[in-house]
């Protein structure tokens, strides 16, 4: 065999791999946000969960980014663990059109057609506005393209007068249940280690198409590839949340069921596939129609595949609820952490992610980031009225450790959306990420003016002044005003836009400012007056001064949020 050959077959599949991904992110770049919808629309059942994700799973030739998507709205409480496994349910179902389209691939030379759709993708990317759909044509032309030169590449290998070929195929006994499984461990530890099973498919087509390897060890190569594709999005899981692991743990618990019960009546289901298709599995290189034969065995394989997932459906359909508490009693909780301990809650690594999904990752992330924040003021406020010493450093210290995450989630987020941001993103996408990064810097911004009125106060503790009865009403009073513009800040942020009333927030805003300045002018007077020293006179005006910047603070990430200028409300 040529090491040409060889070289073309591994480029081939590098095409492959390379156009399969290229159309998924195209697609979902032009339907990220209704794909979304979509699924936070349609998963009220177990029914419309499993049409929900085989028609998402269909539509972008991903069943990872389906399964991560999902993910993402458990993590964010919008689906709960039961809808989500009906979703990876129907993924297992819409990844199976793959194998269609690479069976037509291997049936006729597809490569004709893909030079015109070439020419006509590059005109599109060039066009600037429906660059995304070039991309998508150039996805799919890539993927075809790599098809075809896979055909060829297996006709150029001669594979079915390879003697060493036959030799190694032909030492395996086809009738016992041990070759089986060895195959099916092969195909397992081929996708996990090259994380497509896409490419595993079309490598197991050459071989069958050639009548190199029998149809009962190419079927048992494709269930490997069923066990092996989830291994590896388990491994990506690792590190990522409870819920993450167990929606992967669910969809391996799927598809290692369904091959146990598939391998208990595995020569049966595979003469019934056979038989749909019309294949003879019993005929010998002696008939004349041999070669007419072998040609449907990418047929076979592909119906083997959707049959395969279908009836496992079926089956697991009415025990989902019992698959959740299996999951659920396998990946045990990690231990909570500690609510004052720096962790991101929504943001997680491992797994890959579509510049859309990381977008909402980031914003219910921004979201818990404004709550710590309110949390972060509530300790200012029981500050001021702290007056044992022990409880008192207790509370401070803990308001300068949250100073600390509150630097420590600006900086992570920030990276994380920079990250985002070297992907290819649409116009308003990237308008998004603007706004987040804005909103996260004033977000911080508020932490160091809690931080600012938490110093003023242990000043005040640690000298021997204290304030009037008067001035701690007046602070209270602040207090009670940027709080109430806090509450409105995260009532945003877990809102959509239409029940959202501005306003609000720049009513409370115009009300911290006037009292502001009723405040200042009053505590001139009674300096003057000798109400109180100038030295507390002065602290006092620190704290309310600071609630003031803070009011600020939160009506610059209200208008980033929502896109709008105070003057023009």
């Amino acid at each position: 065999m040529s090491i040409w050959i060889i070289f073309k077959l591994i480029g081939a599949l590098a095409l492959l791999m390379f156009g399969m991904k290229s159309m998924s992110d195209s697609l979902q770049k032009m339907a990220g946000p209704q794909l979304r919808h979509v699924l936070g629309a349609m998963t009220t059942n177990r029914f419309t969960g499993i049409l929900t994700g085989t028609f998402i799973t269909a539509a972008v030739q991903s069943s990872t980014a389906t399964t991560v998507m999902t993910v993402s709205f458990v993590n964010a409480g919008l689906l709960t663990l039961a809808q989500a496994i009906s979703v990876i349910m129907g993924a297992n179902i819409g990844t199976t059109l793959t194998a269609w389209i690479m069976s037509a691939g291997f049936s006729f030379n597809i490569t004709d057609f893909v030079w015109p759709a070439f020419f006509f993708a590059i005109i599109l990317i060039y066009s600037k506005k429906r660059k995304i759909i070039g991309d998508f044509i150039f996805g799919v032309s890539f993927m075809f393209l790599g098809l075809g030169t896979l055909r060829q590449a297996g006709i150029d290998m001669d594979l079915a007068h390879n003697q060493p070929v036959l030799d190694f195929f032909s030492s395996f006994d086809p009738d016992s249940f041990v070759t089986t499984l060895v195959f099916l461990i092969i195909g397992s530890i081929l996708t996990m280690c090259v994380q497509s099973s896409a490419a595993i498919m079309a490598i197991t087509m050459i071989l069958c198409s050639n009548g190199v390897l029998p149809i009962y060890q190419g079927i048992a190569l494709v269930m490997g590839e069923n066990i092996g594709t989830t291994v590896t999005s388990n491994i990506a899981a690792l590190t990522a949340n409870t819920q993450a692991r167990r929606a992967a743990f669910a969809h391996m618990f799927f598809n290692v069921f369904g091959v146990v019960w598939v391998l208990i009546i595995f020569k049966p289901f595979v003469n019934m596939v056979c038989g749909f298709v019309g294949f003879d599995e019993f005929m010998t290189k002696d008939n004349p129609a041999f070669l007419a034969n072998t040609a449907k065995l990418s047929f076979v394989l592909a119906t083997f595949h959707t049959t395969f997932n279908v009836l496992n459906t079926a089956v697991l359909v009415g025990f989902i609820k019992q698959i959740e508490k299996i999951v659920c009693y396998v990946i045990k909780p990690k231990k909570q952490a500690d609510e004052d301990e720096f962790r991101l809650h929504f943001i997680q690594t491992g797994i890959m992610k579509t510049p859309e999904l990381s977008v909402l990752e980031a914003q219910k992330e921004i979201s818990s980031f404004a709550e710590r924040i309110q949390r972060m003021f509530g300790m200012v406020r029981s500050l001021l009225m702290e007056k044992e010493e022990k409880a008192f450093l207790k509370t401070y210290n803990r308001i300068e450790k949250y100073e600390g995450i509150s630097d420590n989630m600006e900086i992570e987020i920030a990276n994380y959306l920079n990250e985002v941001s070297d992907s290819h993103l649409s116009d308003e996408t990237k308008a998004k990420i603007r706004a987040m990064l804005r909103e996260i810097s004033e977000i911080e911004s508020i932490g160091d003016s809690c931080f600012n009125m938490a110093r003023t106060i242990n000043r005040r503790f640690s000298g021997k002044e204290d304030f009037t009865e008067q001035q701690y009403e007046h602070m209270h009073q602040m207090f009670e005003l940027t709080n109430s513009a806090l509450e409105q800040m995260n009532y945003m942020f877990s809102h959509s836009r239409e029940v959202i009333d501005v306003n609000r927030s720049f009513n409370i805003e115009n009300e911290i400012n006037n009292y502001r300045n009723q405040l200042r002018t009053q505590n001139i007077n009674d300096v003057n007056s000798h109400t109180y020293t100038y030295t507390i006179g002065t602290m006092y005006m620190d704290i309310i001064q600071e609630c003031e910047r803070l009011g600020d603070y939160v009506v610059n990430v209200v208008e980033a949020r929502m896109n709008v200028k105070q003057h023009e409300v």
